[in-house]
């Protein structure tokens, strides 16, 4: 598309969302979709617990007044580390309509990094759920001067003193605040403007310390409405929140999208929940980064491999081959026959559907991917479930996708086509250089990293590697910064090989390394959910991971996996060594980021000495 039509498309937008906030389109679906379910908690008892849109933007008001009574002036910051519950949102919602800045924390942060993030933005309120919350936050209490009150959601665990308040306290002065004063918070809320920031989200930190992200009502309502108009959703549709909120991705999911059409959102404060929740809810709509969708992918291969009924197997095999099938005739630039189409919905009413229906995705009419690659071989596995994953692209500094494959115009394996009015182009070097009405202005008291991030001319450097094909559907090659140069000069993107890697369902993570040495090499990870049941079905006595990881069956079948991913891959590219190491990697113990990101520069220096044994020294 042309310059002028981009512009075009992004003035149409605009005007859509012209002189609009977040509070401004929480009272309009309030009014307008009073008694719709807004956000719903699962009890322990395992019944569900519902706030209506009426409700959710009274409890919004609610505590905003009881900010204001505690002394929020507009733009100060309200630091929230809390996992994902109505609680959370109303108090996110609170600040904003107070006239504060929300900022959710990621609640795997140790201490000093809690002393740097909240020190940083001057933070002078907190929400916090707990014990394991506050065991973060007090020993670096005395780094944060700038800090007011501590609330805490859990009374139990609620310290004594001035510094803290419960939550039920925190409602009860917010309820006291707005029966006396209602005229004020809505002069809070109103004085909003557009251009001013709905919240502050802090990298996740794969190098050097986290910036904070801007992100304005503007914005967050532009990628609202692009995502709207593309995903195919039906109105009011049901999702499930479980990423952190501290992801841009459930904020524009859980937070800007549900308000600007009433969805309904049911919340997984634990992800190891997920496929409880996800067959409850049923929803319409499925976020999952890759790594969720390769467990979950794992855990489907794990339970057909173990299955005993020869027959049966055949059955699901030549179903999900119909499914792929049918999928891949979807694609941009091909059609679907009529013998394929009856094909594929014989064996959707006969297989497929029941599959699906054991996942909880049974109605999910818009799946998506995004925060990494996708590996193409998992959107394959998903094909033959009939389930189309959807791989979008973008990054916290452009309020999440920026590109996006939609259910009309896909191509698995890329990132898909720029929304409307986004300006996207490739640099000499293959650097996505991004223009849009969503990139942020800038990272917060951060001008020399600003400057790095934004030319002159608006466009975000993004630091990732893409190339562009004849449709103009983008595939990413990799992070700039963490292509492999090896001794020879070969360029080698690590992800690639990674995933190749990771398509075996044993293999929880994988690490290609290689810059400036002579050849690659590799440092494996078991999956701790796979791995059990694969050893189960097996016969093997222990379900021990380190132990499995010496088991020679164990090591002869990730060898297998390594000669796999070697037969798809150049000369070059192929693992010559590798370490299968005893212990899963996660964001708790650092080599993952709390989006579940590859910490290289963690996992590097973790393992130097393994490393080096792999090139013989």
């Amino acid at each position: 598309m042309t310059e002028a039509g981009i512009a075009a498309e992004r003035a149409q937008f605009e005007a859509r969302i012209a002189g609009q906030t977040l509070p401004a389109r929480l009272a309009d679906t309030a009014e307008r979709h009073a008694d719709l379910p807004a956000y719903s908690d699962r009890t322990p008892g395992g019944t569900w617990r519902t706030l209506t849109w009426g409700e959710t933007r009274q409890r919004a008001l609610e505590l905003a007044a009881g900010y204001v009574a505690l002394g929020l002036e507009p733009g100060d910051v309200v630091a929230l580390m809390m996992p994902n519950r109505s609680e959370h949102v109303l108090a996110d919602y609170g600040a904003v309509h107070a006239g504060g800045t929300p900022s959710t924390i990621y609640a795997t942060l140790a201490p000093d990094q809690v002393a740097y993030v909240v020190g940083h933005c001057a933070a002078k309120f907190a929400v916090l759920e707990g014990r394991d919350q506050l065991d973060r936050w007090e020993p670096v209490l005395e780094r944060l001067p700038a800090l007011r009150r501590i609330i805490v959601l859990d009374p139990a665990a609620c310290p004594p003193g001035d510094l803290y308040l419960t939550w039920d306290d925190f409602v009860a002065l917010g309820r006291e605040r707005l029966a006396a004063d209602t005229a004020e918070i809505d002069r809070r809320w109103q004085a909003v403007r557009p251009t001013d920031t709905l919240t502050v989200l802090y990298t996740s930190g794969t190098t050097g310390d986290p910036k904070g992200v801007i992100i304005t009502h503007a914005m967050a309502l532009y990628e609202a409405a692009v995502s709207e108009a593309t995903s195919g959703l039906p109105e009011h549709n049901v999702g499930v929140s479980y990423l952190p909120f501290a992801h841009i991705a459930d904020r524009v999911l859980s937070m800007y999208l549900p308000v600007a059409r009433a969805a309904h959102v049911h919340f997984c404060p634990d992800p190891k929940d997920l496929t409880t929740v996800l067959r409850e809810v049923r929803p319409n709509a499925f976020f999952g980064v890759p790594r969720v969708w390769e467990k979950i992918m794992a855990g489907i291969q794990a339970l057909l491999g173990a299955e005993q009924d020869e027959a049966k197997k055949a059955a699901i095999a030549q179903a999900m081959e119909a499914g792929r099938r049918y999928v891949a005739s979807r694609e941009f630039g091909n059609t679907t026959s009529a013998e394929l189409s009856a094909a594929f919905q014989q064996a959707d009413a006969a297989v497929l559907s029941t599959m699906r229906g054991l996942l909880g995705l049974d109605r999910v009419v818009h799946a998506m991917s995004a925060s990494a690659p996708l590996p193409e071989e998992v959107q394959r596995f998903f094909a033959g479930l009939g389930i189309e994953i959807l791989d979008v692209y973008g990054m916290t500094e452009t309020t999440g996708a920026v590109t996006a494959n939609v259910s009309d115009a896909f191509k698995l394996g890329t990132v898909g086509r720029p929304f409307p009015g986004v300006d996207l182009k490739l640099a000499e070097d293959g650097e996505i250089l991004v223009r849009s009405a969503t990139n942020t202005p800038g990272y917060l008291d951060r001008p020399e990293a600003t400057a790095e991030l934004l030319d002159e001319d608006g466009w975000v450097r993004t630091g990732d590697l893409g190339v562009l094909d004849e449709d103009g559907f983008l595939r990413l090659v990799d992070r700039k910064k963490e292509i492999i140069i090896t001794a020879g000069g070969e360029n080698i993107a690590p992800s690639m090989i990674e995933n190749y890697l990771k398509e075996h369902p044993l293999v929880g993570q994988a690490l290609a390394y290689g810059d400036r040495r002579p050849y690659v090499v590799a440092l494996i990870t078991l999956d701790g959910e796979v791995a059990p049941v694969w050893a189960a079905a097996r016969g093997l006595e222990t379900t021990d991971l380190a132990a499995l990881a010496e088991h020679p069956l164990v090591l002869e079948e990730v060898g297998r996996a390594v000669e796999d991913a070697n037969r798809r891959l150049a000369r070059v590219q192929q693992v010559k060594s590798w370490r299968l190491l005893p212990a899963e990697w996660t964001a708790e113990s650092d080599e993952l980021t709390p989006s579940l990101k590859l910490r290289r520069r963690v996992v590097h220096t973790k393992y130097t000495d393994v490393i080096a044994t792999l090139y013989g020294s």
